[in-house]
């Protein structure tokens, strides 16, 4: 494995943009190219053997044109494909990300978490050994969000059909919960329209501990670029319609 390699990164869509940029804060001189299946999101209502099968086709493509590593900026991905991905490709490190409940539950306020996340990730197992690993102090409350990460590919976040729909899904909750574990990449682009429906509460992601995992995983390799020079940042996507490209780089640049 070359250290000058790309490390490629991947999701259902743009929401894995979240996690690169977490990524590249704590990896700047490192190259990365960024590939969002746009055309196939989202993976949270998918079943477990076709997110399995688009993942495999994306970490494919990535590993023959040379990637020194993997992150999987997707928690559906990671919770249905990664074991099987990390057996079948032994030699690339594959990182990937997972519901934030270890912190939210270290929290000074961790009596009430509310994990927004896709059906599928909380619906398969990884979630539910988190949460008894890390819940036992505190009442975790699952509340799935189907249609959410779509509504988030389709753009114009400032639309008040959004909030909309965060209100159906989780409105409810408002006043009821200490903390919010964002259990799907797609959702810090709208911390805010959350915080309108739920009110001002900390919320938790994974993006910052996949970026340490793998800073870790490519230093025990031998693989972290020595260069001091600037990294690259390359973004392809499945979905061809115009202007693509343009969103995922606007969304590159949001502060969330």
């Amino acid at each position: 494995m070359d250290k000058r390699g790309f490390t490629g990164v991947f999701d259902s869509g743009v929401g894995g943009i979240s996690v690169l940029k977490s990524l590249v804060r704590e990896l700047p001189c490192e190259d990365f190219v960024f590939f969002g299946d746009s055309a196939n999101a989202p993976y949270g209502e998918k079943d477990t053997e076709q997110v399995i099968e688009l993942s495999r086709a994306i970490v494919d493509d990535f590993v023959s044109k040379g990637a020194k590593a993997i992150v999987i900026a997707c928690n559906t991905a990671t919770s249905a494909a990664a074991p099987t991905l990390r057996e079948e490709y032994p030699q690339v490190p594959i990182v990937g990300v997972e519901p934030a409940l270890k912190p939210a539950t270290l929290a000074p306020k961790s009596d009430r978490i509310l994990v927004m996340a896709t059906p599928v990730t909380l619906r398969l197992e990884k979630f539910h050994r988190l949460a008894q690993k890390w819940g036992v102090g505190s009442e975790v409350i699952p509340a799935p969000c189907p249609g959410l990460a779509a509504r988030i590919e389709q753009g114009r976040l400032d639309d008040p059909d959004l909030v909309e729909l965060i209100e159906s899904l989780v409105g409810r909750y408002r006043g009821e919960v200490d903390s919010v574990v964002l259990g799907c990449t797609h959702y810090p682009f709208v911390k805010s329209q959350i915080r309108e429906v739920l009110g001002d509460v900390p919320f938790f992601d994974g993006a910052e501990g996949t970026s340490r995992q793998l800073r870790h995983l490519l230093e025990h390799g031998g693989l972290l670029n020595d260069s001091d020079r600037a990294g690259t940042l390359t973004f392809r996507s499945s979905k061809k319609a115009e202007g693509e490209l343009d969103f995922y780089q606007w969304l590159f640049q949001q502060e969330i």
